[in-house]
């Protein structure tokens, strides 16, 4: 167990030294810390498996991609048979949007595809990408035939009413207008929905909200044959609908079109369509539907029915899939934040719902990597080993999630699209093209975390794991985070409550306190006083001083950032609630002591105690989610209501600033109760106790600390190192190989 404050001096601030002080904004607001500084925290990658022996050969997910296709101007005709190859690329394949259950789940009901070109839709054939059309629009949507409600079905007043009453529920809506009985109809949908029973749970709801008799409908649909253009199959939906019943155009491929009739969620209920479709159309030929293929419709805007655009449900055999392509345009994915990528975009279907796979060359996916991962403007040898660490990661994946090698986010590596590519990112990219990292010949799994806090960690203390090329070493280079940053002071006001203070927004003032603290003074009206070292506009401060009133500075301290940082106070209500569903036994009613019990090789917290008993996880790295997320395990933990005192035999107490403790206060005499109780070490720093129990982390990195430390990495790129170097000092028994 460790204690921070082993020899303390014990003091009492009555509110007389504060006299003629009054509480009181800061100029700060214009002073924020780059944004970008504070988002890349968000970066590092969530979860690492360390399991060298199940590190396959390359990986086996590899394919081959049409690096060239032409764009056929015409809408919806079938493109030309001469569609080739240019050139076969390595590809990776990413998941943006599916349903992989706890693997990964990010799931809409539809997505919307853009391209500033021209797009495309066909599948991947001998290796090559076949177009079956030129899409008549640089817009459109798309979705999968799946379980979906029906809400209701007329003009376009009603449509709309419901689907904005709809748009307000996680019952998100769809607008489709097509034609039936003769005449247009607007017709509401809403889901997908993974199950038939899911859907019918819908119903209830949404009836609801919106007063409709709404029913389920499902993927189910009877063909009433092939034909060889898309006009010629209309004249037959046409006929079909004109009796009263839901029909749709259908493309199964170049130059194959179809009619599907019905949109049934089971067996039975498609058998009843079949006896009354041969009573109406008893000329109709039908068979089940076992084939992949688009259907075909008119989507309106859920706000106004004149927006009208195209939307392709995919549908058909389980293992469907269509490729959506645009040129070197790239496509955007408006439900992914507008995001434009490279590549290629698959549609298929995942447990009900849809899923979307970018499938993109293997070096144009780290141009966004690096990109979005490090900054562009660091030295290019940082820049290289990002380039190497991201690529070996990204090959030892294998077929992780299924359907695709890695997911778009953190929990595999941060990839934003061509937003995030930058001129020197892509240097970097080419000039190491097939390096990766190795290890007994095989490709290293080369986690990375943003800024290590000066040392890395050992494998050990991050998910209970090892393996040969992970251990724990320096990572000085680590403070360059910290370079143009402010420092802060922490300050006590007359009121008994500290906070934060930026240095530039203050002035120290003659004198100390008698204990030897430090006083200061603000230079601007109503400064904020912080309740961290940060700057947060999104958080209330502390309070708001004036030029003139005094503060007593505890302690001055690193800008809360990736190196080093500050979360709290949290209280002991906030710390159960977040260990809730993270530690593996029971939650403690009550909480009024946290200790560090042990620690790892790197300094990394192995253990916490909550009032003496341990507070157990799956794997060290989660007590950051479980303390309510901190950026890294490195860290110490402070009681704003208690003390720990090591006594000479070794032993540990905790003392409260409210059991009575004699005291001095600023007038020299002897007191046992106040408003706080200040606690200084050897260092002179000082924190205050008093009788509100919370807790305070303090630590240093972020991130799981593993591997690569990409401060650290930019930290010796300025002192002259190469990427090659630098790889090899943050992965051990490495070579660095064109693979």
């Amino acid at each position: 167990m460790e204690a921070r404050f082993e020899r303390v001096h014990i003091l009492f601030y009555s509110a007389d030294v504060f006299k003629g002080i009054d509480a009181g904004q800061d100029p700060d607001k214009s002073r924020n810390t780059s944004a970008s500084q504070l988002e890349l925290g968000e970066l590092e990658m969530s979860r690492y498996t360390l399991n060298q022996n199940k590190k396959s050969k390359a990986w086996t997910g590899r394919v081959k991609r049409a690096a060239l296709i032409m764009v056929l101007a015409t809408a919806c005709i079938p493109w030309s048979s001469g569609v080739q190859a240019a050139a076969a690329q390595e590809d990776i394949r990413v998941v943006i949007f599916a349903d992989l259950g706890s693997k990964y789940k990010a799931t809409v009901p539809a997505v919307t595809l853009k391209s500033s070109g021209s797009l495309s839709v066909g599948q991947n054939s001998g290796g090559s990408y076949q177009a079956w059309m030129g899409l008549p629009d640089s817009t459109a949507r798309f979705s999968v035939d799946s379980y979906r409600v029906k809400v209701l079905e007329g003009n376009e007043a009603a449509a709309i009413k419901a689907a904005q009453a709809l748009q307000k529920t996680n019952d998100k809506p769809t607008v489709f207008i097509g034609s039936k009985n003769g005449s247009s109809v607007y017709q509401v949908y809403a889901g997908i929905y993974a199950s038939e029973q899911s859907a019918q749970a819908a119903v209830q709801r949404i009836s609801s909200v919106t007063g409709a008799q709404a029913e389920v409908k499902g993927n189910k649909h009877w063909s009433t044959g092939s034909y060889g253009t898309e006009q010629e199959a209309n004249l037959v939906r046409t006929t079909i609908a004109a009796a009263g019943f839901d029909a749709f155009t259908v493309i199964q491929s170049r130059g194959q079109y179809a009619v599907w009739v019905g949109e049934e969620s089971n067996d039975s209920k498609l058998s009843a369509l079949k006896t009354e479709l041969e009573s109406k159309q008893p000329k109709l030929t039908l068979s089940k539907v076992n084939q992949t293929g688009l259907i075909i419709r008119q989507e309106a805007g859920v706000t106004t029915g004149s927006q009208v655009m195209s939307h392709y449900m995919l549908s058909g055999s389980d293992n469907g899939k269509v490729i959506v392509n645009g040129g070197n345009n790239g496509i955007q994915v408006v439900e992914r934040s507008q995001r434009t990528y490279r590549g290629d975009m698959e549609i298929s279907t995942t447990s009900g719902q849809l899923a979307l796979v970018n499938e993109v060359p293997l070096e144009q996916y780290l141009y966004s990597v690096v990109g979005a991962e490090v900054y562009s403007s660091w030295p290019a040898e940082a820049l290289k080993a990002q380039a190497v660490a991201a690529r070996s990661y990204a090959l030892a994946q294998g077929n992780r999630f299924q359907i695709g090698n890695v997911v778009d986010g953190t929990l595999s590596q941060a990839y934003n699209g061509k937003s995030s590519e930058h001129a020197n990112v892509n240097e970097a990219v080419d000039a190491t093209a097939g390096e990766v990292i190795k290890n007994g010949g095989k490709v290293v799994e080369a986690v990375f975390s943003s800024n290590a806090g000066g040392v890395t960690a050992d494998a050990s203390e991050v998910w209970n794991s090892g393996g040969e090329a992970f251990a724990s070493v320096d990572s000085s280079g680590d403070t360059s985070a910290q370079k143009g940053a402010q420092e802060w002071y922490h300050v006590l006001l007359s009121n008994g409550k500290t906070g934060y203070i930026r240095e530039d927004n203050a002035k120290e003032l003659e004198g100390v306190t008698e204990a030897g603290l430090d006083k200061i003074t603000v230079t601007a009206e109503n400064t904020n006083v912080r309740p961290i070292p940060q700057i947060q506009s999104t958080v209330t401060p502390i309070a708001k001083v004036q030029p003139g009133e005094e503060m007593i500075v505890l302690e001055k301290v690193p800008q809360s950032g990736d190196y080093a940082w500050v979360r709290g106070p949290f209280t002991a209500a906030e710390i159960a609630k977040s260990l809730q569903g993270k530690i593996t036994g029971t939650v403690p009613s009550s909480i009024n002591h946290l200790d560090v019990t042990k620690r790892g090789p790197s300094g990394r917290v192995l253990e916490v105690e909550a009032d003496g008993a341990p507070l157990k996880v799956k794997y060290p790295d989660m007590y950051r989610s479980a303390m309510r997320g901190l950026p890294s395990t490195l860290f110490d933990i402070a009681s704003t209501g208690s003390y720990t005192v090591l006594g000479a035999d070794g032993a540990t107490s905790h003392v409260s600033g409210t059991q009575g403790t004699q005291i001095l206060s600023a007038s020299g005499t002897s007191t046992s109760s106040g408003n706080g109780v200040v606690v200084m070490n050897e260092d002179r720093h000082a924190r205050v106790i008093d009788k509100t129990q919370s807790f305070i982390f303090t630590g240093k990195g972020n991130g799981h600390g593993l591997g690569l430390s990409q401060w650290g990495a930019n930290g010796l790129a300025e002192q002259g190192y190469d990427y090659k170097k630098i790889l090899q000092h943050y992965y051990k028994n490495v070579d660095i190989v064109k693979d």
